[in-house]
């Protein structure tokens, strides 16, 4: 049986070369074992050439930095099926293509918790300037591609990104990868490891094989007046409460909400945020993920943010109710309007979140975040860009939620609309600011 060995966990080149030169062998899938390690074996000779939908190509980009260990396997199962003419692409019901599927969206929401949940510590650099040292704990291989992506968003500045399994180093013109670090307890034991082998691990670090090219999807333009690196959070008891919180409301049956969703989707964001964004309710990929704001109306949400100079790091991200409200149709999930009741019942949970966070200034995007903070119906129209205090002293915000910008169908109003989102988010920032 041949074994094919790759040079790493996202050898994305290798992967491709030795696909494209087996399948045109005509190795069938069965006969294959798939490796990593560092002798690559020889390849059998072929000649010719053969085409996959870019779909597929762009879907096993994504799938292979999967922590799945028969993920090579997989993914040249579903090239070989194409290349032998199953109309692959079309079958949603094919097992094999709706797990890569579910590996890419796994993928693609730990790269983006990377983007925005990474906090960087400034610690002193060989050259007397200043390094930006972060760490992470990945769930999947996304440091390889998270790494490109920071190159050329933070050109100029020196930076490390540790994690348990390597670290990605950057001095404004050389990405190497090294050893990691199996656990940061907090900023100071990260910087204590970094000054004990800061030297040998630039030393012993080496450039990064090819790997897959992070999506930039989700990525915008960042304000030239926006800090570049967001500052460190440390764990707090505000965080550990928060988290049992979480733990709690991950059994909740207040209504019967939870009984069709996947599971609970509790609220994000650093403990001591100033502003806490309150949306309706998760999505169909929120609820597969279990992460607020990772899907179509996130990727809104951060490119918004990132347009007005607002940090997503720096803030607190939930929705008013928990649970994902959809009607099934054939084999997709409609998303369905919280009723009251719901609302209210979900209440005690971003009770919970906003007693222990304690934000200065709620956003509530929608009219359900705002029934659910204000306890009345809001015209978003009418209320939308107003400023008022609560009884205890935390001032609202309304706007508009951004699903509502995706569902605009004429592209100059839906561009004109999500200008206005800007402009609140923009102003949004200038009361985090005045704080």
């Amino acid at each position: 049986m041949p074994r094919i060995v790759l040079k790493s966990e996202t050898d994305w080149d290798g992967w491709r070369l030795a696909a494209r030169t087996l399948i045109l062998a005509g190795v069938e899938p069965h006969t294959l074992t798939w490796a990593v390690g560092s002798e690559p074996e020889g390849l059998p000779e072929a000649s010719g050439t053969f085409h996959v939908p870019r779909s597929l190509v762009s879907l096993a980009s994504l799938a292979i930095q999967a922590r799945e260990p028969d993920r090579f396997g997989l993914l040249y199962s579903l090239f070989w099926r194409v290349n032998a003419g199953e109309k692959l692409m079309e079958d949603e019901t094919d097992p094999d293509l709706a797990l890569a599927r579910r590996m890419a969206l796994a993928v693609r929401a730990d790269a983006h918790r990377m983007r925005t949940a990474l906090r960087f510590l400034p610690v002193a650099d060989e050259d007397g300037g200043t390094r930006f040292l972060g760490w992470f704990e990945p769930a999947h291989f996304v440091l390889p591609a998270n790494a490109q992506l920071l190159t050329r968003r933070h050109p100029k500045l020196a930076w490390s990104i540790v994690t348990p399994e390597g670290a990605a180093h950057w001095d404004g013109s050389s990405l190497l990868f090294g050893s990691g670090l199996r656990h940061a307890a907090d900023d100071e034991a990260l910087q204590a490891w970094w000054e004990r082998h800061r030297r040998l691990l630039l030393e012993q670090a080496t450039p990064e094989i090819s790997v897959p090219e992070a999506e930039e999807l989700d990525e915008a333009p960042r304000s030239p007046d926006r800090p570049a690196l967001g500052p460190v959070v440390l764990h707090s008891k505000a965080d550990a409460a928060m988290l049992r919180a979480g733990k709690e409301a991950s059994a909740c049956h207040r209504c019967p909400l939870y009984v069709p969703a996947t599971q609970t989707v509790f609220g994000e964001g650093p403990a001591d945020a100033t502003v806490m964004f309150v949306g309706e309710q998760p999505g169909d990929q929120e609820d597969t993920i279990g992460r607020p704001f990772v899907g179509p109306a996130g990727q809104m949400m951060d490119r918004a943010m990132e347009e007005a100079g607002i940090d997503r790091r720096l803030v607190y991200v939930t929705n008013a109710v928990k649970h994902f409200k959809f009607s099934p149709r054939g084999r997709r999930r409609i998303h369905q309007t919280p009723d009251v009741p719901e609302i209210q019942a979900c209440g005690f949970w971003l009770d919970v979140e906003r007693v222990h966070v304690r934000p200065a200034l709620l956003v509530l995007m929608g009219a359900s975040a705002a029934r659910a903070v204000l306890g009345r119906a809001v015209t978003i129209s009418r209320e939308r860009g107003r400023v008022f205090a609560m009884a205890d002293g935390q001032r609202v915000f309304v706007t508009v939620h951004p699903s509502f910008l995706l569902r605009i169908p004429d592209a100059a109003a839906k561009a004109s609309a999500y200008e206005a989102f800007v402009r609140d988010l923009v102003s949004i920032r200038a009361l985090m600011e005045a704080d």
